[in-house]
Order: structure tokens, then C-alpha cells, then sequence
């Protein structure tokens, strides 16, 4: 049998995928229950636990989901013009509610094994995502075809991260820029 792609599977994806996110905009992850979610997106809690098992599967679909739609990776023909589009549009995401909540969700999630597990699959698959931005600077021989994919796009994503959850230092264009252009000169 053949899954439709469209109609009430993908609606009843989309409400729990909406109610998740809203639900972690708006509480501690902790108690953000598959009946909660239930409840937002006007569904069975029956319905998700047999399309995703756990409440942690949902948690890490909804973030991966949304990661994917406000953190395209952009392809400008150059490995600085795509990491500054990337750090820009991950430092816009940062300043909303979702956002914030998401950022903070996943770095409290150390003492949870579950969320824990999530939280590594969830970099993983981003990093298996955004690795085309150095595969692509390959290709154009801007970097060196030893380059490790998975840890330049960590030295990207590491400082705004740390602005963000630790310093709480502003991070605006300039700093963006002094970061890229360090980081490109570093890998050239």
C-alpha cells in the first residue's frame, strides 16, 4: 500500500508538528506531553503515538522540521557569501520566540538521555544538512579537499551559539562578518 504524500496524513502531521513547537515556545520541554500536543492540535494523543512513538521523536521532528525551513543553506557561489547567510539567518532565528525557546531546549536537555540522544541526532542530521556549504567550497577549490565538513561548519555555528546561551553578547553584522572572514582565512 502506497502513503499519500498530501490530504489528512500530511494536515495531521503539520497540527502536531505546529502544536509541538507552539508548546515549546510556550513551556519547560519537560512538560510538553503527547497529550498536550494532542490536545493543540485538535488530534488523538492514539494518533501521534503510533506515527511517532515517543514524545522525543515528535520534539526532535518538529525542531528538525522547522531548522530545515528557517535555516535554508544558501548557495551564492562562494564559501564566505554562504557562511554569512547562514550565520545571518541563524542569528535572525535566534531573536524570535520560537527561536529562543528551541535554542534553550536543546541546550538543557544534558540530563535527559532521551532528549539527550535527540539533541545529538538533531545536530547530527543539521551538520549532515549545512556540510554542502564545504562540499561546494571543495568542488571550487576554495578549501583544501581534506577538509572536515562536520568541524568547519561547528566553528561556524559554535561562537554564535556560545553569544547566545553563554555571554548573552549582542551579535550583530559586524561581528558575523569578523567571524566568517577569520573562519574562511583559517580554512583556505
Amino acid at each position: 500500500m502506497r502513503r499519500r504524500t498530501g490530504g489528512r496524513s500530511a494536515r495531521v502531521r503539520s497540527a502536531v508538528l505546529d502544536a509541538t513547537l507552539e508548546a515549546l515556545a510556550e513551556v519547560d520541554p519537560s512538560e510538553v506531553t503527547i497529550s498536550e500536543i494532542a490536545r493543540r492540535a485538535g488530534v488523538h494523543a492514539t494518533s501521534i503515538q503510533r506515527r511517532w512513538g515517543s514524545r522525543e521523536n515528535v520534539l526532535l521532528d518538529a525542531m528538525l522540521t522547522l531548522s530545515q525551513e528557517k535555516l535554508p543553506i544558501p548557495d551564492t557561489g562562494n564559501l564566505r557569501d554562504d557562511m554569512l547567510g547562514f550565520a545571518r539567518s541563524m542569528t535572525a532565528y535566534f531573536a524570535t520566540p520560537l527561536g529562543e525557546a528551541l535554542v534553550q531546549t536543546m541546550a538543557a536537555t544534558a540530563d535527559d538521555a532521551i532528549l539527550a540522544a535527540n539533541r545529538t541526532q538533531f545536530w547530527q542530521a543539521r551538520y549532515d544538512t549545512a556540510r554542502v556549504i564545504i562540499d561546494r567550497a571543495i568542488l571550487r577549490k576554495e578549501v583544501a579537499a581534506e577538509t572536515d565538513p562536520q568541524l568547519a561548519m561547528e566553528l561556524l555555528v559554535a561562537p554564535l551559539h556560545f553569544r547566545k546561551l553563554l555571554t548573552r553578547q549582542a551579535i550583530d553584522d559586524r561581528f558575523i562578518e569578523n567571524m566568517v572572514d577569520t573562519l574562511v582565512r583559517g580554512l583556505s
